[in-house]
């Protein structure tokens, strides 16, 4: 019953794969992968025959076995390979040459058992070497299968997953067969026995996985393959120790042990000289972009590196110049470079350098800047050092520094727009070559847009200083306003001087509007200053009547100012700001009016605000004046006037929380409201 189970699931199984290697070749001629799925289905229909038609332990059964995996192995090196020709294969047939030469020692070593029949120490020996490359071959092959999948971009997942699946479990089996049987010190019968019913259920996997992927077209993701690629690189070490130690074991001899360390000890040198080596690890993924893909670069994970050094998210600490270096040097893989801006002189002067340590540098004239501006070329210093005489004339315009530097690799130009922004200088890698077209077309695109952040930059800075100085210049606007208003109001005092000046009185007056005014005069001074930081007190509450007293007087001397109105008022309100404001206020009204109309401020409350209103029976202003120019900085109905006092005194109400209200007709006169939010009374105004 059991031999009954055995021939059937084994026949039925080289049946399937049979029927299934017939269908793939008649698409033979649909590309590479798909004659080697054909081959290694033929090659598992013939093991399975084998063994149906001899026996499990035949050595025709177990050499088709060591078959079965070649082909297998050979199909998924075709896979992975692609169609990019025998440079891309020879360079994938490293990776799997450990397990090729594992298989073949495998099937090497049946044949021996026939030979050595009567000799059962041998036949164990024979044996146990088997198990330990069965073993090493399928935990190599898993990893490969791991390896081949995740190395897929996700795109190219979806037509392989079921063939890896087939595979996986394939090897999977032979695995646990030989890990049992190694453990069980023998051949497990009942899994050698089952083995044909476990290629028969894998049989319908395989030819969905066929249906899914006509072409077997895979494409590689560069980050997993180089990761994959160290993992399968351990896993061959470790596996060639191990199939190398058993050799040396099996051939015996005198000097075994002495062979064995020694091969153990050099094997651990050779690793721990060539795996921390950057410039081992630089080759090998030169070699593995050259060979594995048909562009050097990926571009995705480029433009993601390049941006996120660019915009400060690798190094928030570094200044944008160095990032700018950094972000061109990354993608050559340069260890440094220097950056050159373009001053003033329209010169290239050095700007910023990361990990650069060259000789002093100097500027380079003005024809290198406008040769590179023009021609927009990616230089190649070596080129221009070898003395090719078609490149004197171009070599000529570099600075001698650059050209004596041998560190420098390579120039790169910065333009935005159609001017030279600047020149990164890249150092040269770990491996030395000559740049190709990718190299320029990268390095072209990626210079554009560094200069478009630096030309950014170099906008904020203007745009900051411009705004510095509009600051002064508004600043600025106010107090020559002020300084117009004292000007007015000395005048007035100095006119007044001649009919008034054996007054007492008057003297008394005058005197206080010289000391106010000097005191005004070195509060402007000290405002104009960029270095003044003073703040403004926050809105306190505040009795207006003393304060509206106190402008009153201060703006009389030149025209009568009277006040009327509530004296229990309490606003909200910083005295500063208040004062200043309604002195704009006051001064406009004293200059619209005629000289024998007084100006009067009344104070009042209505509702929850406190008003001070200013009022004047001058020329008065326009509807259309009012509603669209009075509060614009230099418009004014008045001859001479700078159109700043309406503007700048809506403005310190405002800061203040209140707000400025206009009534005015031509003819008639004007009223300035300020209406601020009142304010509790001082306890000893309650009390009272």
């Amino acid at each position: 019953m059991i031999h009954l189970f055995t021939l059937w699931t084994y026949g039925a199984a080289a049946l399937a794969y049979a029927l299934i290697a017939a269908w793939q070749f008649r698409g033979w001629a649909d590309g590479g992968a798909r004659r080697a799925f054909a081959i290694a289905a033929t090659a598992t229909s013939a093991w399975a025959l084998s063994v149906a038609a001899f026996d499990l332990y035949a050595v025709p059964a177990l050499i088709g076995a060591s078959l079965r995996n070649l082909s297998w192995l050979a199909f998924m090196l075709i896979l992975l390979g692609g169609d990019a020709g025998d440079d891309r294969k020879r360079a994938v047939q490293g990776l799997f040459a450990v397990l090729a030469a594992v298989v073949l020692t495998r099937a090497g070593l049946a044949p021996m058992l026939a030979e050595y029949a009567g000799s059962p120490r041998i036949i164990a020996a024979i044996e146990q070497a088997r198990l330990v490359l069965g073993i090493t071959f399928s935990a190599g092959a898993l990893i490969l299968v791991h390896y081949l999948y995740t190395a897929a971009l996700p795109e190219a997942r979806w037509g392989i997953r079921l063939a890896m699946l087939g595979l996986g479990g394939m090897w999977a089996y032979d695995l646990n067969l030989d890990a049992a049987s190694w453990f069980g010190s023998g051949w497990s019968h009942a899994l050698l026995m089952s083995r044909g019913a476990a290629m028969l259920a894998l049989a319908p996997v395989f030819v969905l996985a066929a249906l899914r992927n006509r072409r077997w077209k895979l494409g590689l993701s560069r980050t997993v393959t180089f990761r994959s690629l160290s993992a399968i690189a351990i896993a061959g070490y470790l596996a060639t120790m191990g199939v190398v130690t058993r050799l040396l074991e099996a051939i015996g001899g005198e000097y075994v042990r002495v062979a064995e360390i020694l091969f153990v000890f050099g094997a651990t040198l050779a690793a721990m000289l060539l795996l921390p080596s950057g410039r081992g690890r630089a080759w090998l993924k030169v070699k593995v972009a050259k060979h594995l893909f048909q562009h050097r670069y990926d571009y995705r994970e480029e433009w993601l590196r390049f941006t996120a050094t660019l915009g400060g998210l690798v190094d928030h600490d570094e200044p944008l110049p160095v990032r700018a270096v950094r972000a061109i040097a990354d993608i050559t893989e340069s260890p440094g470079g220097l950056l050159l801006r373009v001053d003033e002189d329209e010169r290239l002067a050095p700007s910023a350098r990361w990990r650069w340590e060259g000789a002093a540098e100097t500027h380079a004239d003005r024809g290198f800047a406008h040769y590179l501006e023009a021609s927009e070329r990616i230089l190649e210093l070596d080129l221009l050092r070898s003395g090719d005489t078609d490149l004197l004339e171009e070599a000529a315009l570099l600075p001698a520094w650059l050209l004596e530097n041998p560190r420098a690799w390579a120039a790169v130009p910065l333009i935005h727009g159609e001017r030279l922004e600047g020149v990164v200088v890249v150092a040269r890698p770990a491996i030395d070559r000559m740049l190709d077209w990718e190299d320029f077309d990268l390095l072209r695109v990626a210079g554009r847009q560094v200069a478009s952040h630096l030309a950014e930059a170099r906008s904020q800075e203007a745009l900051s200083a411009a705004r510095r100085f509009d600051e002064f210049n508004r600043r600025f606007a106010f107090i020559i306003h002020d300084v117009k208003n004292l000007v007015s109001q000395l005048s007035l005092v100095a006119r007044n001087a001649e009919r008034h000046a054996d007054n007492p009185a008057f003297r008394a007056d005058m005197v206080a509007t010289l000391k106010s005014s000097v005191d005004k005069l070195n509060e402007l001074l000290a405002r104009l200053s960029q270095h003044n930081t003073a703040k403004a007190e926050e809105p306190r509450p505040l009795p207006l009547r003393d304060l509206v007293e106190q402008v009153a007087r201060a703006r009389s001397v030149g025209h009568d100012v009277r006040v009327a109105g509530r004296s229990d008022v309490v606003a909200l309100a910083d005295p500063a700001r208040l004062a200043q404001a309604l002195g704009h206020l006051v001064q406009n009204a004293a200059e619209a009016s005629p000289d024998d109309e007084p100006v009067w401020i009344s104070i009042d409350r209505v509702g929850l605000d406190a008003v001070v209103a200013v009022l004047d029976r001058g020329c008065g202003m326009s509807a259309d004046f009012v509603r669209g120019q009075l509060f614009k900085p230099f418009a004014s109905t008045k001859q001479g006037g700078f159109g700043i006092g309406a503007y700048e005194a809506r403005g310190l109400v405002a800061a203040m929380g209140g707000r400025l209200e206009v009534e005015s007709r031509e003819g008639e006169g004007s009223r300035f409201a300020i209406i601020l939010p009142i304010g509790a009374e001082e306890p000893m105004r309650r009390r009272a």
